[in-house]
């Protein structure tokens, strides 16, 4: 199963805050915006999402159809293929894509430990 582009989103308290502190870990803004309450932070192949007032708590996403530059890629598991897998290993999804449609759609899951797993594809 490819789940394609790897990172964490961040649930911050201060997006200001949040921002200065990881460019003193050498990430650079790569996309969002302040106004929108959101950036996603670049180093090297690595990703952080920082999103203020969005959601509680920590997400691990995962981007099928995209490389770690946001890019898109030609061969990559539509999310839909991915959550019949799933699904057919007996994993329980928190939210579903409908399996109708095409394009961007995206399921979330919990791993044992109550991690959330967003699996959110763009193209």
């Amino acid at each position: 199963m490819k789940l394609g582009a790897f990172s964490i989103s961040l649930s911050v308290k201060d997006l200001n805050t949040s921002k200065a502190f990881y460019e003193k870990l050498g990430f650079s803004h790569f996309g969002g915006s302040m106004d929108k309450n959101y950036l996603i932070m670049k180093n090297e192949d690595s990703l952080i999402g920082l999103f203020q007032g969005m959601f509680e708590g920590n997400l691990l996403t995962f981007n099928p159809g995209w490389n770690s530059s946001a890019q898109p890629i030609k061969n990559f598991d539509d999310v839909r293929s991915i959550q019949e897998s799933l699904k057919a290993n007996e994993i329980t999804l928190m939210s579903e894509a409908d399996s109708e449609t095409k394009g961007p759609a995206n399921i979330m899951l919990t791993d044992p430990d109550g991690n959330v797993i967003l699996i959110d594809q763009h193209v």
